[in-house]
Parts: C-alpha cells; structure tokens; sequence
C-alpha cells in the first residue's frame, strides 16, 4: 500500500514538471513563430538619366528607270553618294551597312489605271551605325545636300533614327544598391510607425531594368529605371 503511495506521487511529480517544461517550450515556440511572422515588404526604385551611346541612322533612298541596268547605275551612285556625304564628316565607313535592293516592276501591277512612265523602281537602306552621337545630331539639318545632289530620300517611321544605351552593365550595381538603399528607407519609416525596428532581409527580388526615351523630344537621353522588392524582418 505503502509502495503504491510513493509510485503515484512520483507519477505526480514528473506529469507536473512535464507540463512546466512543456509550457515552457510552448511559450518559446510561440514566440519565435510570433517573431517570425512580422515582417513589412517594400519596394524600391532607382533611376538614372543617361546619354545614348549608340545611334542608327538609316537613310532610305528610291529611284526609277525604263530598264534594270539604268536602275542598277542610279541605286549604286545614290548609294555612293551617301556614303561620301557621311566619309565627309568623319564617319567611319565600317559603320555603314546598306540592305539589298527592293525592285517593283511597275507594269505588272496595274488594274486599268494608268501606266507610270518608268516600268522598274528600287528602293534600298543604307544605315550609319555610331557611337558618335553628336555627330550626327550635327549632320542631320546637311541632309538637304543629298536631295540637292538628285538622291530621292524617303523617310518614314519605319526608317526612323534610333538612338540606344548599351552600358547598362556598367551602371546595374550601383542601382541596384540604390534601389535597395531606398527599399531600406521605406521599411524604416513603416517600422517607426509600428514601434518597431528593420531586421535582416528575408527575401528580396530585383525587378527588370527598364531603358526609355526622356521624353518624345528628347529620345538622345534616356531614363534607366529598376525596381526591387524586398522583405525585411521587424523586430522589437
């Protein structure tokens, strides 16, 4: 009877200290689970104005002729002389590429209107591809030189100068840590409104660098845009 006593009050005994230290590892369970589900996820932007570094200058010329070796002979020196035009104010000849002719037998595409006098017309690009930008800003108001020389220009939107940034390896770390920088700031100010404090970064994600014209007047200048999205911890 005795032994029963005993056995039941040590029972008593180690069921109490269980459900103490069991409480205990409860409490710090909670915490920790309550400590790791505050966090505050916040974006940051970073941007840059930056000149072009690369400009592509088409010039789409046509021409028109009784027979294919006349239309050869005028696309050819057309072609020649805008390539002197550009030798002439220091562009390097390697930059310049011209496409194949693209020849219409006028003829062959009339429904019962009129017959143009001249049966084959040629149109071909030559295109200026610079790292000199401002050269080319320079001789673009000298173009004029070439109609005057009998070059029959036909500019549209599809053979439109473009201007380019290719450096953006050069610069994506430094905003990268900019955009981070100000994800940073942001998460501070949500943390100050809470009564807490930023942590460690849990996670974050770099968006996609975006390159613009500034603006439609402006398309020599560009705006490089990236934003990041991260997630800090917030502690007490």
């Amino acid at each position: 009877m005795a032994g029963n006593l005993r056995s039941a009050a040590v029972l008593g005994v180690l069921l109490a200290v269980g459900l103490i230290v069991g409480g205990s590892f409860i409490r710090q369970a909670a915490e920790v689970w309550q400590q790791s589900s505050r966090s505050v996820t916040v974006r940051g932007l970073a941007e840059r104005e930056m000149p072009a570094d690369l400009v592509l200058w088409p010039f789409n010329y046509s021409a028109s002729a009784d027979t294919l070796r006349e239309l050869e002979r005028i696309l050819s020196r057309d072609e020649q002389t805008i390539r002197d035009f550009l030798a002439q104010r220091g562009f390097d000849p390697e930059h310049v590429s011209v496409t194949p002719p693209r020849i219409t037998d006028q003829f062959s595409n009339l429904y019962g209107g009129q017959r143009p006098d001249e049966r084959y017309r040629g149109e071909a690009t030559l295109l200026l591809r610079s790292p000199d930008v401002a050269g080319v800003k320079a001789a673009m108001p000298e173009v004029t030189a070439l109609v005057r020389q009998g070059v029959l220009l036909s500019p549209s939107y599809e053979y439109r100068t473009e201007y380019l940034f290719t450096g953006l390896d050069a610069i994506k770390p430094e905003m990268i840590a900019a955009a981070t920088a100000d994800a940073r700031r942001a998460a501070q100010q949500f943390a100050e409104d809470s009564g807490s404090r930023v942590g460690q970064i849990r996670q974050a994600t770099q968006g996609y660098f975006s390159i613009e014209d500034l603006d439609s007047y402006t398309p020599d200048v560009k705006r490089v845009r990236v934003v990041t999205t991260v997630d800090y911890a917030l502690e007490d």
